[in-house]
C-alpha cells in the first residue's frame, strides 16, 4: 500500500518527534482518516523521504516520530529553469503543478509587457505562497524529495539582469534559429526555459530576452497558450536529454 507523503518545512532526524503544521496535520487526520501507529513519510526537500508513525493525534496536534530516512533518487540530470509570465489563477497553478511533476528545478515567475495580471506586493506575498504550496503538493504526488524553488515574481527586465552566467537560454518560436531535431545541451549550467503570459511577449520583450541571449526553439508549427507551451517543452526536453523514458 502506498505511504501518504507530506511535506514539512523543518528540520527532520531520525528518532526524533515532529509536531505536524497545521495544513498536513489536518490532512492526515482530517481527510485521511489516520490514527496513531499509523504509516507515513515525511519530507522537507534535501533529498530524503523520513519514514515514521504517528505517535500522538488530537483535535490541535498531530506528531509523527521518525523512524528512518532513505535518499531518493528522483531529480532528473537535465536541471531546468522555467522563466514563466504569470498567468490567471488556476492556469498558474496548473503550470506550476505539471512542471514540478515533469521535473523542472526552479520557476520564476515574471510580469511582462503584456501581463494580464498585475498583483500589489502584499497580494504578491500571498499568491507566492500559495504557489510554493501547489509546488510542494505536487512533490508529495509525484515522489519528489527535492522541492523545486518558486522566485518572488519580477518584472521580466529584473529577472533578465539576475540570471547566473552560462547555460542554454530558450524561448520557443516557430520560426527560432533552434531545432529541437539538432539541439545540443550542456548539462554543466541550468538549461532557462523562458515562456511568456497570455497575452504573448511583446517586440520589446522579445528584444530583452534576446540581448540576455535567449534563441529561438522551434518546436513546431503551432503557437501553444502559455499553460501549453511550457510543459510542451519541458516534457519535450525531458525526453530527449532528462529522464523520462
Amino acid at each position: 500500500m502506498r505511504l501518504t507523503r507530506v511535506h514539512v518545512d523543518a528540520q527532520l532526524a531520525l528518532g526524533s518527534e515532529v509536531v505536524l503544521p497545521e495544513g498536513p496535520a489536518t490532512h492526515l487526520a482530517r481527510v485521511l482518516r489516520h490514527e496513531v501507529g499509523d504509516a507515513c513519510v515525511l519530507f522537507n526537500g534535501d533529498g530524503r523521504d523520513y519514514h515514521g508513525q504517528i505517535s500522538a493525534l488530537g483535535k490541535r496536534e498531530v506528531r509523527v516520530r521518525i523512524d528512518s530516512a532513505q535518499e531518493v533518487e528522483r531529480e532528473s540530470p537535465l536541471r531546468l529553469h522555467l522563466l514563466q509570465g504569470v498567468a490567471r489563477g488556476e492556469k498558474m497553478d496548473l503550470i506550476l503543478q505539471k512542471a514540478t511533476e515533469l521535473g523542472v528545478s526552479a520557476v520564476l515567475p515574471l510580469w511582462s509587457q503584456r501581463s494580464e495580471v498585475k498583483l500589489d506586493e502584499a497580494r504578491a506575498e500571498k499568491r507566492l505562497a500559495h504557489w510554493r504550496s501547489v509546488v510542494a503538493s505536487a512533490c508529495e504526488q509525484s515522489g519528489r524529495a527535492c522541492v523545486p524553488e518558486v522566485a518572488t515574481p519580477r518584472s521580466l527586465a529584473a529577472v533578465l539582469a539576475a540570471l547566473p552566467a552560462g547555460g542554454a537560454r530558450l524561448i520557443l518560436d516557430p520560426d527560432g534559429e533552434l531545432a529541437f531535431a539538432t539541439l545540443a545541451l550542456a548539462f554543466d549550467a541550468p538549461v532557462l526555459l523562458a515562456i511568456g503570459p497570455e497575452g504573448g511577449w511583446s517586440p520589446l520583450d522579445r528584444q530583452q530576452l534576446r540581448d540576455a541571449g535567449f534563441q529561438g526553439l522551434r518546436l513546431g508549427p503551432r503557437i501553444l497558450r502559455t499553460e501549453t507551451a511550457g510543459l510542451a517543452a519541458i516534457a519535450a526536453l525531458q525526453a530527449r536529454f532528462g529522464d523520462l523514458a
